[in-house]
């Protein structure tokens, strides 16, 4: 019998909405993209109208409403929380018990009163944390069995959680609970070297090449015990997520030697070695934790979700060593991908039904293009009610070979089309492009388009079928989840600049040329992989192929549409606007193409780097 459900995600970073209908994937999105609100935690309301409008459906048509946690094991573990810390936790628990109490715990209130219904059971249903996790990587992966990993900052109580799956049943039999979480931990030193948590880990991830693990065994010493198995127990007197609205102590600032660095402030070596050092520790806890599951489920195959999941280099790491066959990581691997876990997880356990039999090699996550797409009338519509100048190219051929020979002359160029992306990666439909082989294109797009700190590495999308001439990577990567090693043939040589406590030049390590793609090359000579197939996204396999025609070179520098601080654009109107505040030079708008040098003058009331919270 045929089912139709919403899942949804909220009231804590990247609410979401996912629609399923007979176990395919019908459409789903974050609320930020509508929002325009960067992890927007609140009901996703637009999310979810976006969800029934794309698949023709009612709320009161809906067989089943269903939330991505269990609101009342949440507030368990906060009332346990701050009975432990005792007077210290009573400024953290007033603010988590008024959200808790104010928006999870009446889910049904908040469903009713948007869609005017609960759909078909009269209540909305509520799956596991952990479980929505599960669901999410388990059923859209192309294994018919499967090894589940899932690991985040904390569900309910669950921080790391152990499993299989079996055709359409999962189980989950083992897990660490708060307040001993890998997710935390790397938190807290996203907050101590100055950035933004629940958003900054991947800066973390990415400043960690830049340093030396110096502070691994202080770490190992002091704040972890970790098993054999990768199991593992914090020492809390060193955090403050217990007790209070901060990530470390006074024990954790000493111990590492001296305050947190303040956001926004010169990043010293000591941020740059103690990324590093966490880096190491997650990799070392992730490697033990798969070769345990291994050894304890037989399964040859592995997935994974949760906020970890999405630590590249760990993932690269996990799937160089070999020790699943095949390993498959959601995209959507935090808080977001739980609004679809929850759904499928609601089709296959909750109303029993069967689960497709994978096709060998094929996922059903349908390249993550899940979100909404605008057609050329409505693009035409858009630029031509505001009057804005640019062409029509309705030939592909002809357009692409305009798009390519712009890139090959090194212009950076925005790319919209076809359906968003659902997760947090640009996967060739909302993407800013630039030239590989050119080593200023880096430093260009940090500094002059996404407005971001220079260090931070932009990834390359490379054709599936020319991906082994450049990369050492056993596989497929089309999620961009993965880090791989540059063929030891594409590296150049480079001057590995001694930093010392008064000379911190990032600039000096950076401008070097690492590869015959430097664009793309990090300082370590590795890269943040998106393999492109022409039957996944056929018109940015196009674009690929032409580049590659011109210059010989099978892939483009690919880099989320937004600017820092900003959600990934999701229309037209956000495109462009994203479009003229920056230094990009041609704007691709489906079929319809705009250069930056034929367009009014910007004209806002403030300065629109104001508008969005930084990251």
């Amino acid at each position: 019998m045929s089912k139709t459900i919403l899942g949804i995600s909220a009231f804590y970073h990247d609410a979401a909405a996912a629609l399923v209908r007979d176990g395919v994937i019908v459409a789903a999105a974050q609320e930020e993209r509508f929002s325009r609100k960067k992890h927007d935690p609140r009901f996703p309301l637009n999310a979810i109208n976006y969800c029934l409008e794309q698949g023709f459906v009612d709320a009161a048509d809906l067989d089943a409403v269903i939330f991505y946690d269990n609101p009342l094991a949440t507030f368990d573990r906060v009332v346990e929380n701050a009975l432990a810390a005792g007077d210290a936790g009573r400024e953290q628990f007033i603010k988590a018990a008024g959200q808790l109490l104010g928006d999870k715990m009446w889910v049904n209130d908040q469903v009713r009163g948007a869609l005017g219904s609960l759909g078909r059971e009269g209540r909305v249903l509520f799956a596991e944390h952990h479980m929505a996790h599960a669901a999410s990587a388990f059923y859209p992966s192309p294994f018919e069995r499967a090894a589940i990993l899932t690991i985040d900052g904390v569900g309910e109580w669950a921080t790391t959680s152990l499993g299989a799956g079996d055709g359409q049943a999962i189980r989950l039999f083992s897990e660490i609970n708060y307040p001993h979480s890998l997710g935390l931990l790397y938190s807290a030193f996203t907050y101590f070297c100055g950035f933004k948590v629940n958003s900054g880990e991947y800066k973390l991830m990415g400043l960690a090449p830049y340093g030396e693990p110096r502070y691994y065994q202080a770490i190992r010493q002091h704040l972890i015990d970790v098993r054999d198995d990768g199991s593992y127990r914090l020492d809390t007197s060193y955090f403050g997520y217990l007790s209070g609205n901060v990530m470390t102590g006074e024990r954790f600032a000493a111990l590492f030697g001296g305050a947190a660095r303040a956001p926004e402030a010169p990043i010293t070596r000591r941020e740059m070695d103690l990324a590093a050092s966490v880096q190491k520790l997650t990799e070392e806890i992730m490697l033990k934790t798969a070769r345990h599951l291994r050894s304890i489920t037989g399964e040859a195959n592995l997935v994974m979700a949760g906020g970890v999941a999405l630590n590249c280099v760990a993932n690269g790491k996990l799937v160089a060593e070999g020790i699943f066959d095949q390993v498959w990581i959601q995209p959507a691997a935090g808080d977001a991908g739980g609004a679809l876990g929850a759904a499928l997880l609601a089709e296959h356990m909750y109303f029993d039904q069967p689960r497709a039999a994978p096709v060998a090699g094929c996922d059903a996550q349908q390249g993550s293009y899940l979100g909404p797409a605008f057609s050329s009338s409505e693009v035409l519509a858009f630029v031509n009610r505001h009057a804005y100048p640019h062409i029509q190219v309705s030939d592909q051929a002809e357009r692409l070979a305009t798009v390519a020979a712009a890139l090959a002359e090194g212009k950076i160029v925005g790319w919209f089309s076809g359906r968003m992306e659902f997760g947090p990666r640009s996967l060739g439909a909302r993407s800013i492009l630039g030239d590989p082989r050119s080593p200023t294109t880096q430093e260009t797009m940090n500094l002059k388009i996404k407005y971001r700190e220079s260090f931070r590495p932009f990834a390359p999308s490379v054709l599936r079928e020319r991906c082994a001439d450049y990369f050492e990577l056993a596989g497929d990567s089309p999620y961009m989840l993965l880090i791989a090693p540059l063929r030891a043939e594409r590296t150049i040589a480079m001057d590995r600049v001694c930093f010392d406590d008064g000379n911190d030049d990032m600039l000096a390590v950076i401008n070097q040329v690492r590869s015959d793609v430097p664009a793309i090359t990090h300082v370590d000579y590795s890269a943040r992989v998106q393999t492109v197939d022409a039957a996944t996204n056929p018109a940015y396999h196009a674009l690929i192929r032409q580049f590659e025609a011109l210059t010989g070179c099978p892939m483009l520098v690919n880099t989320s549409f937004n600017v820092r601080g900003e959600p990934i654009v999701c229309t037209p109107e956000d495109a462009y606007r994203c479009f003229v505040r920056t230094e990009m030079d041609l704007l691709v708008l489906e079929d319809v193409l705009l250069w930056r040098h034929q367009q009014p003058a910007l004209d806002e009331q403030e300065d629109w780097r104001k508008t969005y919270e930084l990251d």
